[in-house]
């Protein structure tokens, strides 16, 4: 490799590109600053398939990496945007100045502040107001918050220790799932080789559990029916400890049956083997969720799972795990594809240790689905897997360099955008504006996810994936932004295509809603392998002998 390049870890070493560089680019490290964005684009626009190579720029203004300001804007439809605090919230104003807003008119998006102070000066106010917007909009995109200990509480002067706003969350929103599913940078190993999905039911358990500590005597718990019915105990035990601490919780059972449905066709939708995991050999209360597992997809799903051979794996059945077993085989079955769904507790374990063999929970969604009061539309809050990064946030605050990977983030906050613009195609089908918006956002996710994934297969990624020479968080967000623009910038068209007129269209448009035009366009974009809209003679070709329609000689 030419010189240019600096050193990259073994990970990015195996991902980058093997080509060389022009000789005109073979430079010392001495003088990689000197490379221009211009000497760049003039390379790229000369040999747009060559290898970029890895230099760092020196400036990190956004102005440098992102579009013209004059450039039309889309406007971004209508989500809510819940600000947190520290490392994270510090790298999303980033993203948001410089891949988001240069594309974006975000004006529409509701923003509330759920840092510790702003909890504390409203009184929590602030929460309230954040579930009630996120109810009526239903597209959420969260910053990693605080959930403050008795030190912080100090620290920061609060009045109390605020309780976690994920409860007031999943209840405000009728939360029925927390979807976290493995990331995937092709080319890039990380743990699992194919995507890994979990279903973690979002209510229940020990989250919302009531607790007391008591002395010796004896505890009652008594169940008393909303019918007028009699009521009964449901337990009765005598304590004779002097120091004991009694703790009731329940399992909503009522949404277990829309969970199996989101789980099972995730499950196909991803072509993974879908699994359920209890602890029900002991705990006996959680036959239920089993049973109810199994009888929708038996009655539902099996036959669809058979002809896929998704069963193969598991002996032509939905199988049940003990949740001690899915701790076992989640280190073993490293080739992935595989689902799980489990309770809220196990659920919570497990997926931290999904996040921990796929490298660490900034490689891991997170996704709660819950459900509008009238049941007419999915709400879905969208937020990274881990925490605030407090410790690279007080370096920054020192004036030391950092380097947060900000996969996670990105990947919620395109997952709100996406959401978001599906809700108004949705409640508006037939709007041009509405349609050219949605088309373009999911357009843009996917362009940004190339950019940013290329940036990493390219040696250019954080220090979490490079070692030492990593890019910092701003050099990095800087390159990921300067390559989006370019991205995008190709996929602009010198003049607009004619509008197709009604006449002009082989299948009369009665028979077109008939079809199903995200398959057939997934099908084009497979061989569509310039990725400029087109299919050359060669793909053409392929693609009819694939489907067995192409013509053959006659004999």
């Amino acid at each position: 490799m030419a010189t240019s390049l600096r050193l990259l870890s073994s990970r990015c070493l195996s991902a980058a590109s093997k080509r060389q560089l022009p000789s005109s680019l073979s430079a010392s490290s001495s003088s990689a600053s000197t490379f221009s964005r211009a000497s760049a684009s003039s390379f790229l626009s000369a040999s747009p398939n060559a290898y970029v190579p890895t230099i760092r720029y020196q400036s990190t203004d956004a102005a440098a990496a992102a579009p013209s300001s004059d450039k039309p804007k889309i406007k971004a439809p209508s989500m809510v945007y819940i600000q947190g605090e520290e490392m994270t919230h510090y790298t999303t104003q980033l993203l948001l100045k410089q891949w988001i807003e240069p594309h974006f008119d975000t004006s529409s998006w509701e923003t509330y502040d759920l840092s510790c102070k702003s909890r504390d000066d409203t009184d929590d106010a602030v929460l309230a107001d954040a579930v009630s917007a996120g109810k009526r909009i239903g597209a959420i995109f969260k910053e990693p918050t605080i959930t403050p200990s008795a030190i912080q509480v100090q620290e920061m002067g609060l009045k109390k220790a605020w309780g976690s706003p994920n409860g007031a969350m999943r209840r405000g929103w009728n939360g029925i799932t927390i979807s976290r599913d493995t990331i995937h940078i092709e080319g890039i190993e990380l743990g699992y080789k194919n995507q890994v999905l979990f279903e973690r039911h979002a209510v229940g358990g020990e989250y919302a559990a009531g607790w007391n500590e008591v002395g010796e005597g004896t505890l009652l718990t008594t169940y008393i029916p909303t019918d007028g019915g009699a009521p009964f105990v449901v337990d009765k035990r005598d304590l004779t400890d002097k120091h004991n601490v009694c703790v009731v919780y329940h399992n909503p059972y009522d949404n277990v049956r829309e969970l199996a449905h989101l789980f099972f066709k995730r499950c196909l939708e991803h072509q993974v083997t879908p699994y359920i995991v209890t602890k029900k050999t002991v705990f006996k209360w959680q036959e239920g969720f089993w049973a109810t597992m199994k009888k929708v997809f038996d009655d539902t799903y099996k036959d669809e799972f058979l002809k896929a051979g998704l069963l193969d794996r598991s002996g032509g059945e939905l199988q049940h795990l003990i949740s001690d077993a899915a701790t076992m085989q989640l280190i073993r079955w490293t080739d992935g594809g595989f689902g799980m769904a489990a309770h809220n507790y196990d659920g919570d374990m497990l997926t931290d240790q999904i996040a921990q063999v796929h490298r660490s929970p900034g490689f891991i969604t997170s996704n709660l689905v819950g459900r509008s009061d009238d049941g007419s539309t999915l709400i879905k809050e969208f937020e990274a897997s881990h925490g605030t990064v407090t410790d690279m946030y007080l370096d920054h605050l020192a004036g030391k360099e950092t380097s947060l990977n900000p996969l996670g983030l990105i990947e919620a906050l395109l997952g709100a955008m996406t959401h978001a613009s599906q809700l108004d195609i949705d409640a508006s089908p037939n709007d041009k504006a509405v349609q050219q918006a949605h088309v373009f956002t999911e357009n843009f996710a996917e362009t940004l996810r190339t950019a940013l994934h290329n940036t990493f297969r390219y040696g250019q990624g954080t220090r979490d994936m490079c070692g030492p020479t990593g890019f910092t968080t701003e050099d990095f967000v800087a390159k990921v932004a300067w390559r989006l623009d370019r991205y995008l910038a190709q996929q602009v068209e010198e003049q607009a295509p004619p509008e197709l007129k009604e006449e002009d269209l082989a299948v009369p448009k009665e028979k077109l809603s008939e079809f199903d035009q995200k398959a057939i366009l997934k099908l084009f974009e497979k061989y569509d392998k310039s990725g400029e809209g087109k299919i050359d003679f060669k793909n053409f070709s392929k693609m009819l002998m694939k489907m067995g329609v192409a013509p053959t000689k006659r004999s």
